[in-house]
């Protein structure tokens, strides 16, 4: 058995038992680690409550270096109310293909130059401390990166040609530009709005050669069409993409929003010049039903002559009345594809 797994289902199994006091559950995962024979591939631990379990991360520290120890391709670490720094062991763990953390500090030695097996990487309320600024970290083999509610990533520094998937959300200090400028092969592309004015036409050329043609797969969070900055980069985005095959987006109306401008740029001809060839999936979800948006929807539907489905969710926030007379609309809206599909969705 080359995997190991305390996980939430291990936790409540052994809690329920009253197996754990403060050294039960250290005593089990102990005698786990030692009695087991051969590699361990997969190290997953999972704790719900560090201050039920651990008076500190002494234990998981101890643990980290067993793993370094047995070339460890999987790691999965997820702290709920504790940040732990991981020790040096961890980037020691050279073979690791999959690397998923949670709440912890991301302090790699001054000598750590990089993952080169890692495939894929999730990083959930990480912090990256000040003091990684201006070291790169090699990642060559990554394909798939995800951050989401992490801290100081503008120190997050790495170099990955061969990314295929990006996720960022909830990570407002993020330099996108500068991190998509060191990966050229990416096709999903996931972000919240906020970053899409680095997709306007003054900005594009600063952040170049990634080949903008090259998403096939993108969505927004977060999305406030009465931001016209946020406006702008996604439509600038959608000229750039002609290969784009999924968009999804995820509104936000915020309240005393001027929304006459907005309205007036997707109003105008010259709104989107190109078709969206290959667009076949839409979705959207938490749409209020402002007029931009409806525009927004519109244009979509105008311009996409490959669309299979168009899946939309109206905000939870509506009321029925509402909610029924936003169908109404959007089911009228002319469709350049016939075989698209409309599908509107309860909240």
């Amino acid at each position: 058995m080359g995997a190991l797994a305390f996980d939430g289902q291990f936790f409540k199994k052994y809690e329920k038992n009253g197996a754990f006091g403060r050294n039960g559950f250290i005593r089990i995962i102990n005698k786990v680690l030692i009695l087991h024979n051969g590699p361990i591939s997969k190290f997953l631990l999972h704790m719900p409550n560090m201050n039920m379990f651990l008076d500190s991360f002494e234990e998981v520290d101890q643990w980290m270096m067993l793993l370094s120890r047995n070339g460890v391709r999987e790691l999965i670490l997820t702290i709920s109310n504790r940040r732990y720094e991981l020790p040096s062991y961890v980037f020691s763990c050279l073979e690791l293909t999959k690397l998923k953390l949670k709440n912890c500090f991301f302090k790699p030695p001054l000598n750590f130059e990089g993952f080169l097996n890692l495939d894929h990487l999730i990083l959930r309320h990480v912090d990256f401390r000040a003091n990684l600024c201006g070291t790169q970290i090699k990642l060559p083999q990554l394909k798939k990166l995800s951050l989401h509610s992490c801290a100081n990533v503008y120190n997050f520094n790495i170099k990955a040609t061969n990314l295929f998937r990006l996720a960022i959300t909830a990570c407002p200090d993020a330099m996108l530009a500068t991190m998509l400028s060191n990966m050229t092969k990416i096709k999903c592309f996931h972000v919240d709005a906020q970053f899409l004015k680095i997709f306007t036409a003054e900005n594009i050329p600063n952040w170049l050669p990634h080949p903008v043609n090259s998403f096939t797969d993108v969505w927004f969070g977060k999305f406030q069409l009465g931001d016209l900055h946020q406006l702008h980069g996604a439509l600038c985005l959608l000229r750039n993409s002609p290969n784009l095959n999924t968009l999804g987006m995820h509104f936000e109306m915020k309240p005393g929003v001027n929304v006459g401008p907005a309205s007036s740029i997707l109003e105008s001809p010259n709104c989107v010049v190109y078709k969206l060839y290959r667009l076949q999936t839409v979705e959207i979800t938490c749409l209020h039903g402002s007029k931009p948006e409806l525009l927004f929807v519109k244009l979509l539907l105008a311009h996409s002559p490959s669309l299979h489905k168009f899946t939309i969710t109206p905000s939870r926030a509506l009321d029925v009345k509402k909610i029924l007379d936003i169908s109404k609309d959007v089911m009228r809206f002319p469709r350049a594809s016939p075989k698209a599909e409309m599908i509107y969705l309860n909240p």
